[in-house]
This record gives structure tokens, C-alpha cells and sequence, in this order.
């Protein structure tokens, strides 16, 4: 990321709100979602284990960012949600996938249901975590002992379990088409459950979600590069969670633009941040970090399902009692925009006046930040004066 957005979000995270963790002592008897946490800091020894939590029975709701988006689930449900997980961690190689522990926490992310279990800590679980990245989650504690009840494996993991000759990207890609949920395949990524033999390694989680994220949006580019473009100006609009989105789909190949602008959050700010990339995808890491590869597979996705082409410019305004939550807020967020139905316009000046019409701020702020914006209105504009 840019420095001036990593430090505003390190910001808003210690500072936007004083959140409540579920309190729990040295020892939990509870449910997994099922659901891990995989640390980056000192990698390749990180720090890795389990989130559990104190209820029983069927807790999937608790990690299935999938399902609240559309149910509308409201954000201090989903901050409820997060703040009872409690991450028991311990100290790992990301290579040493044989150990009994690392094997303990592939069994919970193949899991086709929440996996009952028992923990005892070092010390009492404290804190919290938020973050643009990953999920929130509760207090923490270095694990001593878990135990977990015997498991239903997921089939369809279990396949690319035991498929050790199978590429990772290729797992990836070949589990969403079979309809698995991409927080499922990204968790048992995480935990070094695909891949080749000898390769398999526990991956951050943070890493893992973009990694998915963009080996989707990989796949979904050969093929999209492949079909016809739309014949007009197309509009998808979608408003949750204290975000509004609009993507602008233009009838040309593909070129992609992410613009976000977070607007008096903390204080006064109005900050935009903005990263493009023209007829192919980027190769070096983005700006704006890894919600510009959740946009990007969320608009793929869409328009592999259509069998068209298009480009797309893709504006949110993050407004005043936003919370960060994960770059799932934009993955969900945009594929509900995208599963809207869409306006269309003759030119991508009406398009860009309707959206701006929604928008807090002025549209020449978003003109001013947004490259593939800009030199297409301006593109468009030298076409008109030529025709006339």
C-alpha cells in the first residue's frame, strides 16, 4: 500500500471504535466455525492456531462472510459475530505441516461442519483485532492444549487433499467452480491442505485471501479476454454496511480501475485512493493493497457468468461510522452490485453523471484521481468534437 493509506488505516483501526471481546479464562469449551488464524509477523515462524468459540453446535454463520452481505446482516451483528471468536495461537514453522498441531488445524478447515473442541491457554485471552485485511476476531492467548471431536471431512477438499499432484492454482480454481465458498477455499489454502506434496506450507492468512483472490481473477481473465464486449455503458450500484459502491462497465476490452475514498471516518478527512491496470493484469503488488484484487475477481466473476468483456471502473466511498472489517466487505459488496441489475447508458458521460449523482463528493475528485477515468472521458470527448 501507500504510505499515506497504510498509516490512515493503522488509525482507524486503534482508534475508530472501543470494542467489547467476549470474555473467557485459561480454558474453552466451545465450537469452531470451523475457522483458523495464520499470523505473517517473523515468517517463515509464525504464529498459528485455531478460532473457537464459546457456543456449540452449528457457529458457521460466524465465519461465512458469503451469507451477511445478502441478509443484510447489520455491522454490530457482524462485529458480535467476530468479537466471540478467541484465537488460541502457537509459534510454527510454515514448512512443518506434519506436526500434530498443524495437522489438528487441517482437520478443522476441511471440516464440512463446525468442528466441536476443547482448548487450555498459557494465559487469559485479551484484545481484539481489526483490520482492512482479514476479518476481526476476539482476545488472544498462546494455546497449550486442543482437542477437537472427529470430523466430517468436506469431499471436495478431501479430493485436493489427497491430489498432491495437483497445482494449488489449479485446486483454487477447480474448487470455485464447484461452487465451494471462497472463505472456504481460501481457509484450507491457508493451512497448507493443497498444492504439491513436498511444496504444501502454511500460508499467512492475510497473504492467503489476496493470493485467492487474484488466482481467481487470473483464471476468470483468460477467459473473459476471450468474449465479445458489451455494447453499452452499464451501471451497477450497491450500498451496505456504511459503503456505497458503483462499478461503470465499458463497452471496451478489459481495463480496470479501483477508486475508494474514505470521507470524515475519523475527523474531517476526505481521502481517495486509486490503482489501475489497462489490457492485462498487473504484475507488481498494488497500491491500494488487497481490496483492488477483491474488486477485480468480484467483477470477473460476474462477467465470466455473462460471457462478456468489459472494462470497469469501480468507485466507493467508505462514510462515517465505517469500520474495517476485511477486504470481504468489497469482495461480497461488489458481487451484489454486480448481481443487481444494471442501468445502461449511451455515453460514458451520462453513466459517470448518474453515479456522481449518488456520490458525497464532487466528481471531479474522482476525475482528478482515477487514470482510466479520466482518459476515457477525455477520450470520448475528442470523438464527439471530431464527429461534429
Amino acid at each position: 500500500m501507500t504510505l499515506g493509506k497504510s498509516e490512515y488505516l493503522r488509525t482507524l483501526t486503534a482508534s475508530t471504535m472501543q470494542s467489547q471481546s467476549v470474555q473467557v479464562g485459561t480454558e474453552l469449551d466451545g465450537s469452531s466455525p470451523p475457522s483458523i488464524f495464520i499470523g505473517s509477523a517473523g515468517y517463515p515462524k509464525v504464529y498459528a492456531g485455531p478460532l473457537l468459540t464459546t457456543e456449540h453446535g452449528d457457529t458457521g454463520i460466524y465465519d461465512r462472510p458469503e451469507l451477511w452481505i445478502p441478509t443484510r446482516t447489520s455491522q454490530e451483528e457482524i462485529m458480535r459475530y467476530r468479537l466471540n471468536m478467541v484465537r488460541g495461537k502457537r509459534l510454527v514453522d510454515t514448512t512443518d505441516i506434519s506436526s500434530r498441531f498443524v495437522s489438528q488445524l487441517q482437520e478443522i478447515v476441511l471440516s464440512d461442519t463446525s468442528v466441536e473442541s476443547e482448548a487450555a491457554f498459557h494465559e487469559i485471552p485479551t484484545g481484539f483485532s481489526l483490520s482492512e485485511d482479514h476479518a476481526p476476531f476476539g482476545p488472544s492467548a498462546s494455546i497449550q492444549t486442543l482437542s477437537c471431536d472427529p470430523v466430517r471431512w468436506n469431499q471436495r477438499l478431501e479430493k485436493v487433499f489427497y491430489d498432491t499432484d495437483l497445482r494449488a492454482s489449479e485446486a483454487i480454481v477447480r474448487l470455485h467452480q464447484e461452487k465451494i465458498p471462497f472463505s472456504t477455499i481460501q481457509k484450507a489454502f491457508c493451512a497448507g491442505t493443497m498444492g504439491n506434496g513436498k511444496k504444501r506450507h502454511l500460508v499467512p492468512t492475510r497473504w492467503s485471501i489476496t493470493a485467492v483472490d487474484s488466482t481467481l481473477a487470473n483464471s476468470m481473465y483468460n477467459q473473459v479476454k476471450k468474449f465479445s464486449p458489451i455494447d453499452t455503458w452499464r451501471v451497477h450500484e450497491f450500498n451496505s454496511l456504511h459503503n456505497r459502491y458503483a462499478v461503470i462497465l465499458t463497452p471496451t476490452g478489459w481495463q480496470y480501475e479501483w477508486t475508494e475514498a474514505f470521507i470524515r471516518v475519523l475527523r474531517d478527512e476526505e481521502l481517495i485512493f486509486s490503482d489501475s491496470e489497462i489490457k492485462k493484469p498487473k504484475t507488481e503488488y498494488s497500491l491500494v493493497g488487497g481490496c483492488f484484487y477483491s474488486c477485480k475477481m468480484a467483477v470477473l466473476e460476474a462477467l465470466l457468468r455473462e460471457k462478456k468483456q468489459a472494462g470497469a471502473i469501480v468507485i466507493r466511498e467508505a462514510n462515517q461510522g465505517y469500520v474495517p472489517l476485511g477486504v470481504f466487505n468489497v469482495r461480497e459488496n461488489v458481487r451484489n452490485a454486480m448481481s443487481s441489475e444494471g442501468t445502461e447508458f449511451e455515453t460514458l458521460k451520462e453513466a459517470f453523471s448518474h453515479v456522481s449523482q449518488s456520490m458525497t463528493l464532487p466528481a471531479d475528485r474522482y476525475i482528478k484521481s482515477g487514470r482510466v477515468l479520466r482518459s476515457l472521458l477525455k477520450e470520448q470527448q475528442t470523438r464527439l468534437s471530431e464527429f461534429f
